[in-house]
């Protein structure tokens, strides 16, 4: 009886270390944003960018993965011409993620002929949404301004 005492007290000792060394581990691990636009209203572009601008500055670089998916009419934000090119292309530099939705450019192409430009620092993915839904499933918190 002994033996079962010592082994079950062991094992709760170790499960407690390994839940406070998960639970500090977590604590440091860098905080993961995914905002969504999917509009070209101008006003709301803004928003989305000073939100990720926001974010960095409160939490520290070092310390929130940021990402910006553009899909549908919200595409705009990401392509040469967005009046908020020359903003975009600074953020990317600062370690914030922008990604546009190839679905997306592949519509424009079909309607327009011309494959859309992306900015310097844009990465595309096969589709926003299901961008949004894999960064979800990593973890990351929604945002839609």
């Amino acid at each position: 009886m002994k033996t079962l005492n010592h082994s079950l007290m062991a094992l709760l000792l170790f499960f407690g270390l390994f839940t406070a060394q998960t639970l500090l581990a977590s604590e440091d691990a860098p905080h993961k944003v995914v905002i969504q636009v999917s509009t070209d209203d101008p006003r709301t572009q803004t928003v989305a960018l000073n939100n990720a601008v926001n974010l960095q500055k409160a939490l520290g670089q070092d310390n929130v993965q940021i990402e910006v998916v553009a899909y549908g009419p919200g595409l705009s934000l990401l392509t040469s011409g967005s009046t908020q090119g020359k903003r975009v292309t600074s953020l990317a530099m600062q370690d914030i993620q922008f990604s546009a939705c190839g679905n997306t450019m592949k519509g424009i192409e079909r309607k327009t002929g011309k494959k859309p430009v992306l900015l310097e620092g844009v990465t595309m993915v096969e589709a926003g949404v299901l961008r949004l839904m894999e960064l979800h499933e990593q973890g990351y918190t929604y945002v839609r301004p």
